[in-house]
């Protein structure tokens, strides 16, 4: 698990060594968009619609993320990383009057529904000391009224040379920041009297803003500031990334799909894609795939869009995949197929249109799944594919729940494994972590994960006696059949301290002759 603490600085649990691999971790959903208010380019973990809404506020005619994150709970997701993102919003002002100068706060969380408001008193403050104050902040959600957050600052100083300057404590504020000019006396009470029971609270003098339309830049963001999706680097771990349309009407661009995706290639997760509203037909989704160059394993994407019962305006279902994909890994596992009957779609969702079994097949070759009605009256998508095309090393990596399992391995691997770098490299360590993926391995081949129990670890701890050890690390060799695979696939894992390196293994022993 990793959690963001103090001003960008991220802390990261190793898993202890030797405890058995998890096979069925929860898996854990992000999303990227544009909300009423909530903390900007942090990623925050929600487990239900309800704690969405408190956080990032109520469904916004202007943002689609408000229905996906629905959209997502509703299917069968629990995990869910939201981060959100803005273009020029600005976060509201509170001045409290400082005897002719003012103390100056400005929100950090931008958007005209943040609500924050400020008291101060000087309870416990010698009578004689006229720099001295308390500062109590609270955020008000504004649809009911009720303190959602609150923070209280005791012994605030407004000189700037004193250790408690006003402006250095609020640092660990998550509420609000200070603007200059600096004031040049301690700030008025604000109680009505003299019992700091019977607060005057100092609301906005000036509202904040919402900022305009996404554009994909924003989505994207900098891997510099971690901004956009990069503000995932926040995040210890996830498994799959979507980005809701920027606005009504408003397709998500290739620019962003593809930066998205090479993203999730770096992490090893999936990237789940909108077909955009110009893909009318399955010869313009084929022609568009090939235009946009969409052509990744870790890429799934599908066809037609859909309507909700009693509603005729289309609409995506990308957040309804990533929920499903979430339910089927918790019971099935993620090397089961996608296209499974009790996998359906809510039954308010119907497909708007009807795809041929042709077409089906056509869009299955380019990498596309197909939305169709089910028995039942429930829509459920036919095929279980990845967008990886037209290149050979991508062949064995179609199938959807190929890939997904692959994933699952070298992710979970890396994240049980990070202890080994740091133990004295021996024999011992080596028969500790075969030991360790073996059973893991003989798990995962009991719950149906292999085509056979034929599968080979191997590890290069006990031979490392470099002077670079700790930059060397471990190398770790597996080699198995995936169910639904057409052979079997072999990859080392490079663990050291800087991080983790997948590669794929040309020359790896042939799973058949290793029991």
């Amino acid at each position: 698990m990793s959690d963001a603490v103090g001003r960008g600085i991220t802390v990261t649990e190793i898993a202890p060594m030797d405890q058995p691999i998890d096979t069925a971790p929860e898996t854990t959903a992000a999303f990227v968009g544009r909300a009423l208010r909530g903390p900007l380019n942090t990623p925050v973990l929600v487990h239900h619609f309800g704690e969405f809404r408190r956080r990032f506020g109520d469904a916004w005619s202007r943002s689609s993320l408000g229905p996906a994150v629905q959209q997502f709970f509703e299917h069968g997701g629990r995990n869910l990383y939201v981060i959100r993102v803005a273009n020029s919003a600005r976060g509201a002002l509170i001045c409290l009057a400082a005897s002719g100068s003012a103390l100056v706060l400005r929100t950090l969380e931008p958007g005209s529904s943040e609500r924050i408001r400020a008291a101060v008193d000087y309870d416990g403050i010698d009578e004689e000391n006229d720099s001295l104050f308390n500062l109590t902040l609270q955020r008000v959600d504004p649809a009911n009224g009720y303190i959602v957050d609150q923070e209280i600052f005791r012994h605030l100083s407004y000189d700037e040379h004193a250790e408690t300057f006003v402006g250095d404590m609020l640092f660990s504020s998550t509420m609000v920041t200070v603007e200059h000019p600096y004031p040049t006396h301690r700030p008025d009470r604000t109680t009505s009297s003299d019992s700091r029971f019977d607060p005057t609270w100092v609301g906005h003098v000036q509202d904040g803003t919402d900022g305009v339309e996404l554009s994909d830049y924003d989505l994207v963001g900098s891997q510099k500031k971690n901004t956009g999706i990069f503000a995932l680097e926040q995040a210890e771990h996830f498994d799959i990334l979507y980005l809701p349309p920027r606005g009504k009407g408003v397709d998500t661009g290739p620019a962003a799909v593809l930066a998205a995706e090479l993203y999730c290639r770096q992490r090893g997760a999936m990237l789940v894609v909108d077909p955009p509203g110009a893909w009318q037909s399955p010869a313009d989704v084929i022609e568009g795939v090939r235009a946009f160059g969409y052509a990744s394993p870790n890429m799934l994407s599908y066809y037609p869009r859909v309507y909700l019962r009693g509603d005729e305006a289309e609409r995506v279902a990308g957040a309804a995949l990533a929920g499903l994909l979430c339910k089927q890994d918790r019971s099935f596992g993620p090397w089961h197929s996608l296209d499974d009957e009790s996998l359906g779609l809510n039954r308010k969702v119907r497909p708007v249109s009807v795809v041929s079994e042709d077409d089906a097949y056509a869009l299955h070759r380019a990498g596309i799944n197909v939305i169709e009605a089910a028995s039942g009256g429930r829509a459920r998508f036919n095929g279980s594919m990845t967008m990886a095309r037209g290149s050979e090393s991508y062949r064995v990596f179609r199938r959807l729940s190929v890939r997904r399992l692959c994933l699952r391995i070298i992710n979970t691997i890396d994240q049980s494994t990070r202890w080994a770098v740091f133990e004295k490299p021996d024999f011992k360590l080596t028969e500790r972590i075969r030991g360790q993926i073996l059973t893991y391995f003989s798990c995962l081949a009991d719950l149906g994960a292999f085509q056979n129990e034929f599968f080979v670890v191997d590890c290069d701890a006990g031979l490392c006696q470099r002077d670079d050890r700790l930059e060397h690390g471990i190398t770790i060799l597996l080699v198995f059949h995936p169910i639904g695979s057409p052979e079997p696939i072999s990859f080392t894992i490079h663990q050291t301290v800087a991080g983790c390196r997948v590669a794929s293994t040309a020359f790896a022993p042939v799973a058949e002759n290793c029991a």
